[in-house]
């Protein structure tokens, strides 16, 4: 018997020699990052080059003034506002995480927070807009 058939039997699947294409699902999403590069990235095709809040109903630009050393527990305040299930921290062009005091008003407010390079922040907030997830994107742009 062919391997290729014995792990089909078996419910596995392989995939030699195919690509395989991911795909965003539409959403009712009006706002998604469209791109990303050093120092911008980029929401529905307008270029951004400051830190911002990005939820798929608004787009709060001038969130952070400075850079991942000036981040403080007040710039977290905005984002409890908002109420998602989980905030995305892009924390720049390398993943780095926030002193957990910083947090604080997230953690009592039951939202989850997750931390990771600006462009994995930016990749994960359209997969999990285009899931039907509340989600809010924190990304600091240098």
């Amino acid at each position: 018997m062919a391997k290729r058939q014995i792990l089909r039997e078996r419910g596995a699947a392989r995939y030699e020699g195919s690509l395989v294409k991911l795909h965003l699902t539409a959403s009712d999403a009006r706002y998604s990052f469209s791109g990303y590069g050093i120092g911008y990235v980029e929401i529905n095709g307008k270029r951004y080059t400051r830190s911002l809040i990005l939820t798929p109903e608004r787009v709060t630009e001038d969130w952070l003034a400075g850079a991942w050393e000036s981040l403080a527990p007040e710039h977290f305040a905005p984002l409890v506002q908002l109420r998602p299930n989980v905030v995305l921290l892009g924390s720049g062009a390398k993943m780095r995480f926030p002193h957990a005091s910083l947090a604080r008003a997230l953690t009592e407010a039951r939202i989850g927070l997750e931390v990771m390079d600006t462009q994995a922040a930016c990749r994960t907030y359209n997969i999990l807009v285009g899931e039907g997830r509340l989600v809010a994107a924190a990304v600091i742009i240098e």
